[in-house]
């Protein structure tokens, strides 16, 4: 068979096209696509891609399903019924560009900052991301959305500590003696690092989880520490307490690379074993044993990895939290070795041209200051009126690579700001999500297998392309296409409006930084992958990206931010131990992870996979239930002041006293009364990165009559 970086035309003999898994997933897989006659028929992962080894995820591997799908949106529509009906009538390219670029015109020329782009990580990639839409939405003047959604909390704590989001490389996880899986769930949601962790356990590696779930993950590691939601950073203080009193140090690295040791030595004190204990709801031999398996480990000269997830950082103290775990690797030296230290995302080693890409040289133009809104409180913000704290309110939402009416926090307020008929709102879709619904106009986008793009990742350290291996269906068009007919449309003739989707590839790294200097984009499209000039070991010597060049324990810039400059615990929102009123009516905790089958919102419509995934359910320990009143299988209702949701429960350990898991995210339409977790989730904010606070909840559950 051929590989080829772009089909000609129709074959008869079948040819293998190189592309890159989009999704919002920290694998970013390298793909095989077979295409026969113009048809995709088959991808597979491959093998020599030294991070996907020939082996997808359930999702990804049925990616053909997906393009292929009967409900794929091929045409643009317009609104015929009541919004949020869904209700639509085929129209043409142009009468759809012509209605846009009319009321776009229209608001633009009154304050363009009433028109809102909203966009997440439907696609990671550089290309059909956020390049070309954001070019035009600068060149507009529209609001900035401020994309917190995942990862901004964890990200801003570790940056105070790191200086940057780069972290332990996963080819190497299989020679570490101890793993840590902090937050996460990677048979999940991170399966190839998944794999090299399960090559270690074959070769004497222990195994932790840290999580209040028991999941597929923590279910197969050794051992599972099953603390409160929201307590993390609590139980890292009580690690560091063990690691400093007894000795559990490497003194050297300590000495040479970390800046605020005695500081922090200090602070350590205020957080003994028993105290955290209390805290975290576990046991303080618990603490101990973490602090000294750890250790030990380290002073024995063997690899030590902490693989922290997101799902620590989505309550109030998460930015702090992941800051917490941040200390850790340089206390006991894990950062010298290859595989060992702590990875919460390697996104920060790609050198990004995000000057080239997105040009924010154009709001300059404008001549005033361009707000921000939050893409986390949309619920709130569509509801607001115009005023001179806020500005104008949002007339005009675009929105592409998200479903915020199923994702965004808060859902009762997201579906009432939508619903509002003097809102437009211009969906960019491959299906009719729940998002789209509310649409006035819905345009069909390009799938992945039908369209170029680039990727950096967040898991491992491969630029990855993405070639078209098959023509677009029906009438879709790509993001950057899109855009740049909405452009010609606004009257905008800038050169860069004209740049294609491989000349924007090519920029897309930028090769004035040692990492990316052997970046060549049409090499990359041939081989499909390309590793960056990293060292396996980014901090053996130090050289973090902080002001001071070291690891910082106290941190003069979170000082300078208005934080505590030490590592300290801040407590949920919403807890027992917290807000003991509100527990008093809402006295369970629930978190909503991610499903095995779904990626985010992403795979709900694809039948196979809703089939494996069932129907929405809420696990239950079996003292909360029998508490209740209610039996394994029944359908529960859950809630709190924000609002409810139906689920069938069930009755498991797997969730700890005082906690109930809804694994997410269900589209609304394909559950029984029409609504998902969000429906209880606050738009409260984290201590640092203005992130949701997804994990940070209380509700009652009830059971519901005759539902046995």
């Amino acid at each position: 068979m051929n590989f080829v970086p772009n089909p000609a035309s129709p074959d008869s003999d079948p040819l293998i096209v190189r592309g890159a898994c989009p999704h919002d997933c920290p694998d970013t897989c390298a793909l095989l696509v077979t295409v026969k006659d113009g048809v995709a028929t088959e991808v597979r992962g491959d093998p020599a891609h030294p991070t996907t080894a020939g082996v997808l995820c359930t999702k990804v591997s049925r990616y053909t399903e997906r393009t292929y799908h009967k409900e794929r949106l091929l045409h643009p529509m317009k609104r015929v019924g009541k919004k949020g009906e869904g209700k639509f009538e085929r129209i043409s390219w142009d009468e759809a560009l012509d209605t846009i670029a009319a009321r776009l015109k229209d608001i633009a020329a009154r304050n363009p900052q009433a028109i809102l782009p909203y966009s997440y990580a439907g696609t990671m990639g550089l290309v059909q991301g956020e390049s070309m839409s954001m070019r035009f939405f600068n060149k507009i003047g529209a609001s900035l959305l401020d994309r917190t959604i995942c990862a901004s909390a964890g990200g801003v704590g570790y940056k105070y500590t790191i200086g940057t989001r780069i972290g332990a490389d996963t080819e190497h996880v299989q020679d570490a003696k101890l793993i840590i899986i902090w937050g996460g769930n990677p048979i999940a949601s991170n399966l190839h690092f998944w794999t090299r962790v399960q090559e270690a356990k074959r070769r004497g590696a222990k195994l932790i989880a840290i999580d209040p779930y028991r999941s597929l993950s923590a279910d197969k590691c050794h051992q599972h520490i099953a603390l409160l939601p929201g307590t993390d950073a609590a139980l890292a203080l009580g690690v560091m307490h063990v690691l400093i009193n007894e000795g559990l140090l490497d003194t050297d690295y300590i000495a040479q690379y970390t800046l605020g040791f005695d500081q922090l030595k200090q602070r350590v004190q205020e957080w003994p074993p028993q105290r955290v204990a209390e805290v975290c709801g576990i046991s303080a031999d618990e603490v101990i044993q973490l602090a000294r398996e750890y250790g030990g480990a380290a002073q024995r000269g063997e690899i030590t990895m902490i693989r922290a997830n997101y799902g620590l950082q989505r309550v109030h103290g998460g930015g702090m939290a992941v800051r917490n775990l941040a200390c850790l690797p340089a206390l006991v030296g894990a950062w010298r070795h290859a595989g060992g230290g702590l990875q919460l995302s390697t996104s920060d080693s790609f050198p990004k041209n995000s000057a080239f890409l997105q040009r924010p040289d154009f709001l300059h133009q404008h001549g005033v200051a361009t707000r921000t809104i939050n893409m986390s409180t949309i619920g709130d913000d569509l509801l607001r009126e115009s005023s001179a704290d806020f500005g104008p309110r949002v007339e005009v939402m675009i929105v592409y690579n998200s479903n915020p009416v199923a994702v965004a926090p808060e859902s009762g307020k997201v579906v009432q700001g939508f619903a509002r008929e003097d809102l437009f709102t211009v969906v960019l879709e491959h299906f009719q999500t729940d998002t789209a619904d509310y649409a006035d106009i819905l345009l069909p986008a390009t799938t992945q297998l039908e369209h170029v793009d680039v990727h950096a990742t967040y898991g491992h350290v491969y630029m990855m392309a993405n070639n078209a291996a098959i023509a677009p269906l029906g009438e879709s068009k790509p993001n950057t296409e899109i855009f740049r007919l909405l452009a010609a449309r606004m009257g905008f003739d800038d050169d860069c409006f004209k740049d294609s989707d491989n000349a924007i590839a090519e920029q897309a790294f930028d090769r004035s930084n040692e990492r990316a200097a052997d970046y060549d984009w049409t090499r990359l499209k041939e081989k499909g992958w390309q590793r960056l000039n990293m060292p396996a070991a980014p901090f053996a010597n130090g050289g973090f990206g902080t002001p001071s060049g070291k690891c910082e324990f106290y941190s003069a810039r979170m000082l300078a931010d208005g934080f505590d400059p030490l590592p300290t615990y801040i407590a949920p929102h919403e807890s027992v131990a917290s807000n003991a009123a509100l527990a008093a009516k809402y006295p369970l905790a629930m978190i909503s992870p991610p499903a095995r089958n779904f990626l985010n919102s992403s795979f709900v419509n694809v039948q196979s996979l809703r089939d494996t995934e069932g129907e929405p359910h809420l696990d239950m320990h079996p003292d909360d239930a029998a508490a209740r009143g209610i039996a394994n299988g029944e359908t529960v209702r859950i809630f709190n002041d924000r609002g409810s949701m139906l689920a069938k429960v069930r009755v498991t350990p797997k969730a700890r006293p005082g906690l109930v898991v809804g694994l997410s995210i269900w589209w609304k339409k394909f559950s029984a009364d029409g609504k998902n977790a969000n429906e209880v989730t606050s738009q409260r904010l984290t201590d640092m990165g203005n992130a949701p606070t997804f994990y940070d909840v209380l509700v009652q559950v009830e059971a519901c009559a005759g539902s046995a």
